[in-house]
């Protein structure tokens, strides 16, 4: 008996739960209005696109009302000139994770979105945008849409995170899989020093099958399945590419590294390279110059190339001695002609004993330079 007792509190325990979930059901009103008027920008804006600068677009509406008052989401979303946003070339939530009724976008993301809906690079084309605005599974889009004129300049919407050349003229031939990296400087712009032999080579963002192709035409850089074609004897280069506006920013022939002791005023060495952006002296004898307060040691080195001479040195004007000092103090960047600023300073050991110095211009890591005395 007291075991039916208890079974039956039980099931009349359940009972009043469920009726108690039952009163507090409430159902969902999903009902809203759309977007009656967008704001900005105006229709048929006109943008010119910078996308490498901090340049951006306002995009605003007016509110949406929910039936009951709460918060409803925004998307903004673009399509062709001819599209009827049943599938839009791009969508993305509004700012506040939304909520907001406005969104701000910068001339890199108009330039992403340009391409999308197939504004080539140093064109002008029309797109559409509009808002849809949702509560829960209701999305409604809005009343109109705005037109904008966009102006791309010239470059690539989406600039590879990595780049390596690859071909025949290349150190690392026709193997995809040696393809040469070079250094990202920032997004967009690589730096490599390498040599070059008569043969081909193009650009890729992959060391593997399948990557984007890029090849030089003139001073632009384009895409496509085109190769470079190089008929001269073996040449290290220093080239310099900015996908950013689609150009070569450097590509100079480097026809001999010296190592300049700034109180001689001559190099006292000529470095060779040995592949891979790296350079190294013979055996070199140093000896410091005596002046009347003491013994000078500073040094930094010339590249002589096919557009003149370039120094490369410390960022600091003046250094002090090597020893004990962290690794960037051997870090390399260019510097002007003047004989004494912006120089490095041998270790004591080094006078009147050999020293072999390596430069290495690297794509993994700084630009630097080791000293070694023998």
């Amino acid at each position: 008996m007291k075991k039916l007792i208890k079974s039956g509190g039980v099931l009349l325990a359940l009972l009043l739960l469920f009726a108690s979930c039952k009163k507090n059901e409430r159902v969902l009103n999903d009902n809203l209005t759309p977007v009656s008027n967008l704001v900005a920008p105006v229709d048929q804006a006109a943008i010119i696109l910078a996308p490498t600068t901090s340049a951006s677009e306002l995009f605003k509406w007016d509110k949406a009302v929910a039936a009951d008052g709460n918060l409803v989401l925004y998307e903004v979303a673009f399509d062709k000139a001819d599209g009827d946003f049943s599938k839009p070339i791009y969508k993305i939530v509004s700012d506040g994770g939304g909520v907001d009724s406005q969104i701000t976008f910068t001339h890199k993301m108009l330039t992403k979105i340009a391409a999308l809906g197939g504004i080539a690079s140093s064109a002008t084309g029309i797109l559409k945008w509009t808002v849809i605005a949702s509560k829960a599974t209701n999305q409604l889009k809005a009343a109109s849409s705005r037109a904008i004129r966009l102006t791309r300049p010239a470059g690539f919407a989406e600039v590879p995170a990595t780049l390596f050349l690859t071909g025949s003229a290349t150190e690392g031939g026709e193997d995809i899989t040696k393809a040469v990296p070079l250094k990202k400087l920032e997004d967009g712009v690589f730096e490599i020093y390498t040599s070059l032999k008569a043969g081909t080579y193009y650009l890729t963002d992959k060391a593997s099958a399948g990557g984007k192709h890029f090849y030089i035409d003139g001073n632009v850089i384009k895409e496509g399945t085109s190769v470079v074609t190089i008929a001269d004897a073996a040449m290290v280069y220093q080239l310099k590419y900015d996908f950013n506006v689609a150009s070569v920013l450097t590509s100079t022939q480097i026809q001999s590294v010296g190592l300049f002791m700034s109180a001689y005023n001559t190099e006292i060495a000529q470095l060779a390279y040995t592949g891979n952006g790296v350079y190294v002296s013979p055996v070199t004898a140093v000896e410091f110059y005596q002046f009347s307060w003491g013994r000078d040691e500073r040094y930094k080195f010339a590249l002589h190339t096919s557009a003149g001479v370039q120094y490369y040195g410390s960022i600091n004007a003046n250094n002090s001695s090597p020893v004990g000092q962290a690794a960037s103090y051997f870090y390399l960047t260019p510097v002007t002609n003047d004989q004494w600023n912006n120089t490095y300073k041998f270790n004591p050991s080094a006078d009147r004993h050999n020293v072999k110095v390596t430069l290495k211009f690297s794509a993994d890591g700084p630009y630097l330079h080791e000293v070694v005395t023998l």
